[in-house]
């Protein structure tokens, strides 16, 4: 039976490459981008339906429910990366962060999860970042998104799976997909946090250049989805396997301290 996916942010990075793939092996892939009107033919993939939705407003998800309720696999790849000193986070971009990476993604899952259950098969993935496992200085806002989409991917799976629907998220690490530049960043110019932030943010940006393909990302992706019994967690890039494994072995303080190293930051 052919099986219908729908995937968020199909219009670029991981998104694109992930609807690609899944037409090319036969789906029927649905792709979401904010203006689908204005994609050029380098931002959608061959065979591949483009639907608006701004996750950033409810009645934009909502507008999607009668699709949604046909959908098999859900995607959930698009949001916004956000950067700054914690204390200076403003009050409204957080709220938008929140919506964007967590609310709207969590409410499209709702909508398609009845139609799964009543079918007796379905497949969640909650695209996150390996920063939900490993945090870093100055990322605290886009880590707590993370995080919160694994907390609810894994509090939800087992209420899913005695109906066949399958909750896993999956955590890139550093990929080159241009999301460096996408970035918003609040911090302020007098603020005591600049220097390590610039520097943070440096090393970021250099990881991400060096990092693996989004199309490396879309392979992960697509196995959990066509895994019979999905993991609760599957990472990419990075050096995920060995990192997760001294993340097992080592104190976390020994962790904590490599990350912040690894971006520069020596205390």
């Amino acid at each position: 039976m052919k099986r219908t996916a729908l995937v968020t942010g199909a219009s670029s990075g991981i998104g694109l490459a992930t609807a690609a793939l899944l037409a090319a092996r036969g789906y029927h892939v649905l792709g979401t981008s904010r203006d689908p009107a204005a994609l050029t033919p380098a931002h959608r993939a061959a065979d591949v339906e483009y639907l608006r939705l701004d996750l950033g407003s409810d009645e934009s998800v909502e507008a999607l429910a009668d699709r949604l309720a046909d959908v098999d696999v859900l995607v959930n790849n698009a949001g916004e990366s956000q950067s700054g000193p914690f204390e200076e986070l403003p009050g409204d971009a957080l709220r938008r962060l929140f919506q964007v990476n967590v609310l709207g993604p969590v409410r499209l899952a709702q909508l398609a999860l009845p139609g799964m259950r009543a079918r007796g098969h379905g497949r969640v993935v909650m695209v996150g970042s390996m920063l939900a496992s490993f945090p870093l200085a100055y990322r605290s806002s886009y880590v707590a998104t993370k995080a919160a989409l694994k907390g609810f991917s894994d509090g939800a799976r087992q209420e899913l799976t005695p109906f066949g629907v399958w909750l896993t998220t999956v955590e890139p690490g550093s990929i080159n997909t241009g999301i460096s530049e996408r970035r918003t960043r609040y911090t302020t110019p007098d603020s005591p946090h600049r220097q390590d932030f610039e520097t943070m943010l440096a090393a970021l940006d250099r990881n991400h250049h060096a990092g693996v393909s989004a199309d490396r990302v879309a392979a992960v992706i697509v196995r959990a989805i066509e895994a019979p019994r999905p993991k609760p967690l599957y990472a990419v890039g990075s050096n995920a396997p060995v990192a997760f494994a001294l993340r097992r072995m080592l104190p976390a303080t020994l962790v904590e301290k490599a990350v912040q190293r690894r971006h520069g930051l020596r205390r």
